[in-house]
């Protein structure tokens, strides 16, 4: 082998071991101190690992798959339950947010939610102030924020977003015009459409699973 091919291939793992550990520890980072944006758990777990090489930062999908990873070495007996009362409670908050189309969306769906996690979901209304005046009248003191999400990779716009807490839980609800009930926003992960169940989709998965990979098989199976 020439030597510099030894070297390239030398440097290649370097980085490709850099990138793990950096996904590690934003995992870490993400578990432990509550940290739910991926960039800023990269750049936080770079800095604190001393690497500066901009190409070991790993994908958000490999932050994921270390995420799901760390929840399973370190918190294999609190998770699931964390997880099962924040579905549970989304269910609750959808029949009660039934007439604004609601759609669960983010960590809770996905089965990497913790201790730290909102419960988090996406209503439909052409006038916010609608679901505003729906939980006033209902006595749920909100508090109002605006989020900025990718309609496609060209296209960025504000959504109102709405929250509150409800039995000691986070809610975390974005409003969104009714028209945008067919078209998710993209993800943040891997910037495709963002998976959205509907009620009926969360409580018949809810209720046939056995325990949380069945649940996320039949969750992949109903979403396809």
């Amino acid at each position: 082998m020439a030597r510099g091919e030894h070297h390239h291939i030398h440097a290649h793992d370097r980085v490709q071991r850099n990138r793990r550990r950096i996904a590690q520890e934003a995992a870490r980072l993400m578990s432990e101190h509550g940290i739910r944006d991926f960039h800023h758990a990269k750049l936080k777990a770079a800095e604190r690992l001393g690497i500066l090489d901009a190409q070991a930062l790993p994908r958000n999908n490999e932050i994921e798959d270390a995420l799901r990873e760390h929840q399973r070495i370190f918190h294999a007996e609190s998770q699931p339950q964390l997880l099962q009362e924040r579905r549970e409670a989304a269910i609750e908050a959808m029949r009660f947010l039934r007439a604004y189309e609601p759609r669960l969306v983010g960590a809770v769906l996905d089965g990497t939610a913790d201790g730290h996690s909102a419960v988090c979901l996406h209503v439909f209304a052409d006038d916010p102030e609608a679901v505003v005046l729906f939980l006033h009248e209902h006595g749920v003191p909100v508090e109002t924020q605006t989020r900025r999400l990718r309609a496609s990779r060209d296209e960025q716009a504000e959504y109102p977003v709405l929250l509150f807490a409800a039995d000691g839980l986070p809610f975390d609800i974005t409003v969104f015009p009714i028209d945008a009930l067919r078209q998710p926003p993209l993800d943040r992960i891997d910037e495709k459409p963002m998976r959205r169940a509907s009620l009926a989709t969360v409580e018949t998965l809810l209720a046939e699973s056995d325990d949380a990979d069945d649940f996320e098989r039949k969750l992949a199976a109903a979403l396809r």
